[in-house]
């Protein structure tokens, strides 16, 4: 996890007052829990340790205070447990951080001898804080039973229920533990999922399936496919589930996803392409225009494509949105853009050396200039 100089987003969730709260709601249930001498110890550890370090260390001071017995602990978590998050919402409803303790618990002590007392807790933990996190290790030990789990829950009333059968079986979900599961296997639980009239759910479906398409590219086109004709989703929602779940497929060109999208790439379209400056400094910004014509009007989808010189050698590259629009026959569209070259970004460091920019439209690179990159 990345944070921006001067804010902590560690310290934003994990503070006296946070931890306060936690602190009461265990003192009220759990007989000789006390609040303050949690609090002091807990907060005793925060400032040298990360995000994702700090829940573990709230959870060792919270572990030692709980029975031994793990369906003991379990009901003393339970107890604890704040009330459920909104049911009535529809999105943007994640929980507090520190409420992800049962999870951090559940897989320490009901992974191996308590399986379904564990998968208990996790299913009511998850309408207080996600446990996308916790539910990979019971996926890796155990698969068949953990996935019998996941397709009822969802059918769950619960949409943060749902939202934890497609999120915690992601196979590249962010910061989370890796999945030994075959990538295809929670596609049955997305046939279920797609439908789901909340945000938050089908969000994390289409994210779902943009992991997949990194893996298996024409098995996310087919899916997607089946889900139109099946209409168990809103047209509109699934329209923009489409666009998210395509998202990388778009960038790369793959002709199956721009057709879906109604992109098509056997079309006619010249085009012309050229820069501001052929050799702009690192700090500048680089002036990109371009020209498109066809015969017939369509609709497009172009991007632009970064090649970015690298010390070693090897060229790194970075694709970047241009524009969506339709061309109308024998008309000229003119697209300019004016992109920042910055010394000091976050996703990639720039050096001076050859660079080069395509121009992809439609998922073709249908033109190419140079530039020489300066100090």
């Amino acid at each position: 996890m990345t944070e921006t100089q001067g804010f902590s987003l560690a310290d934003q969730l994990f503070n006296e007052t946070s931890l306060g709260d936690l602190a009461a709601e265990y003192a009220a249930v759990v007989p000789g829990f006390h609040a303050d001498e949690f609090h002091t110890e807990a907060m005793g550890g925060m400032a040298e340790r990360g995000l994702l370090e700090r829940l573990e260390w709230i959870a060792d001071c919270v572990e030692k205070r709980l029975s031994p017995n793990f369906p003991e602990m379990a009901a003393q978590l339970e107890a604890a447990m704040p009330p459920p998050l909104d049911s009535t919402l529809t999105d943007d409803d994640f929980g507090r951080f520190i409420h992800a303790v049962p999870g951090i618990l559940a897989v320490r002590h009901g992974l191996e001898n308590h399986r379904e007392r564990a998968l208990d807790l996790l299913h009511r933990a998850t309408r207080r804080f996600s446990m996308e996190f916790y539910i990979r290790p019971f996926l890796n030990r155990w698969p068949q039973e953990t996935m019998a789990r996941l397709l009822g829950w969802a059918e769950d009333e619960n949409y943060h229920v749902r939202r934890l059968v497609s999120e915690g079986t992601r196979p590249k979900l962010p910061w989370a533990k890796k999945l030994t599961l075959d990538a295809m296997v929670p596609l049955p639980l997305l046939d279920r999922l797609h439908g789901d009239p909340t945000r938050y759910v089908t969000r994390s479906v289409a994210n779902h399936l943009n992991d997949i398409a990194k893996i298996a590219p024409d098995a996310v086109v087919t899916c997607l496919i089946a889900w139109q004709a099946q209409a168990h989703q809103n047209p509109k929602e699934l329209a923009w589930m489409t666009r998210q779940a395509l998202r990388t497929l778009v960038k790369q060109g793959h002709s199956g996803a721009l057709n879906l999208l109604g992109f098509r790439q056997d079309v006619d379209i010249s085009c012309t392409l050229s820069l501001g400056d052929t050799q702009p400094h690192i700090g500048q910004s680089l002036s990109i225009n371009a020209q498109l014509r066809s015969p017939t009007s369509l609709p497009i989808l172009v991007d632009y494509i970064l090649h970015f010189h690298r010390p070693n050698g090897r060229l790194g590259q970075k694709v970047f949105k241009l524009k969506q629009a339709s061309l109308t026959a024998n008309k000229p569209l003119i697209l300019k853009k004016n992109h920042p070259l910055k010394g000091n970004a976050t996703t990639f460091t720039l050096h001076p050396g050859p660079h080069r920019v395509d121009l992809q439209i439609n998922g073709k690179i249908l033109a190419s200039t140079e530039f020489e990159l300066r100090t």
